[in-house]
């Protein structure tokens, strides 16, 4: 059984930084491409980074661009990311997905597994 699990959500002011983890078990985690997405209550499902199996393949949202970093540690099937400079409209779910591609989609609807979620609020 395929399980994604995230953690490291909360409560921070603006300006700070936040690093999310997910931790895989039940599947082969170094052949998947890795992502975050966020959704606030009542707005659709928001790309936010990519990383495919590689590490070479790395695309950000333009939303975060300059204040993300996707990372992955394929010995601990944990993918990262850190948020620095949080801004009050960075508040939402955060969801970490598994896409078995050799690409690195953007398109949430391309992923096969998906994590619960866990809560970011950022206040201002």
């Amino acid at each position: 059984q395929v399980q994604l699990v995230e953690s490291g959500g909360g409560l921070v002011q603006a300006g700070g930084s936040l690093r999310l983890s997910c931790t895989a078990s039940g599947l082969m985690f170094s052949v998947y491409a890795m992502a975050w997405f966020r959704q606030v209550p009542g707005k659709e499902r928001e790309f936010v980074a990519v990383i495919g199996w590689s590490r070479a393949n790395i695309v950000y949202a333009d939303s975060v661009k300059d204040r993300a970093t996707i990372s992955r540690d394929n010995a601990k099937n944990t993918m990262y990311l850190q948020i620095d400079n949080l801004k009050p409209e960075d508040t939402a779910d955060y969801y970490c997905a598994a896409d078995r591609t050799l690409g690195a989609s953007t398109d949430w609807s391309d992923y096969d597994y998906w994590g619960q979620g866990t809560q970011v609020t950022v206040s201002s």
